[in-house]
């Protein structure tokens, strides 16, 4: 399992600065979410460890390797990615969209094996997509897709997977399914998430971010805290250790006179 390391990391837009000197490590087999508000730089920050983007100063590292210094297939290999954004403009089936995230495990024009469809079928089923094998990927709903292009990225079987809110779209149970599926992966996991309360209930750390900054890292008892959200989000609300589950859980306490 692939170990990660941000060092003093600046990231600049035209000229407008978006994250601010990110320190942070991950260690190998840790499941880290990323908290925040919206513009906050959670999917920057991403991109930039994924290498759609490059830092203006610092350094980041994949098992003590720079990225940048990484091939694309052995990167493919320790690193995994699924994101936000769905760009896929051409058609494919469900099943050979998921085959796509093979390609790091194959030699140039090598064709898929038995042992490459057996993976992706099973992390087809694993989303609950069993069944769809020969569907349009472009014909299926958005949180369909989500589900789709989350069983591709796991069927690259890679060391580190980097998500960008894997639940968005989603109804409730799939949400819950998403993140059942990652914490059982024997992977590390580092993924910005939307809900606090999953974040909470999934994460064995969580980074907050504000404004560009990274203002705390911790576990969720020491990140999910009252006095956090109301300098997060603005928002009144109480935390109390869920019997069951033994995390904090948060109930939110608007106020209607705004």
């Amino acid at each position: 399992m692939a170990k990660l390391k941000v060092e003093h990391l600046d990231f600049s837009i035209d000229k407008a600065q978006i994250l601010k000197a990110i320190d942070l490590e991950i260690q190998k087999g840790e499941f880290v979410g990323l908290v925040g508000p919206n513009g906050c730089g959670k999917s920057t920050l991403l991109k930039n460890i994924y290498r759609i983007y490059q830092p203006d100063r610092g350094k980041i590292y994949l098992d003590g390797q720079l990225v940048d210094q990484v091939n694309d297939k052995e990167f493919a290999k320790k690193m995994a990615v699924m994101v936000q954004e769905n760009t896929v403009e051409f058609d494919l089936t469900v099943i050979d969209m998921v085959m796509l995230g093979r390609y790091a495990h194959k030699r140039l024009l090598q064709d898929s094996s038995e042992k490459d469809h057996a993976i992706a079928e099973k992390y087809l089923e694993e989303v609950g997509m069993k069944g769809y094998e020969e569907r349009s990927f472009l014909s299926l709903s958005g949180g369909e897709k989500q589900r789709v292009l989350l069983a591709r990225a796991l069927s690259q079987e890679a060391e580190l997977i980097v998500l960008d809110e894997p639940t968005n779209h989603l109804d409730i149970k799939y949400q819950y399914q998403i993140m059942n599926i990652l914490k059982r992966q024997d992977m590390t996991v580092f993924t910005s998430v939307h809900d606090l309360n999953i974040a909470s209930l999934y994460c064995d750390r969580i980074v907050v971010l504000k404004k560009g900054d990274l203002v705390k890292i911790g576990t969720p008892e020491e990140v999910i805290t009252p006095e956090m959200i109301h300098y997060l989000y603005g928002i009144d609300s109480e935390v109390r250790i869920n019997k069951t589950t033994g995390r904090p859980q948060i109930q939110f306490l608007p106020n209607f006179n705004v």
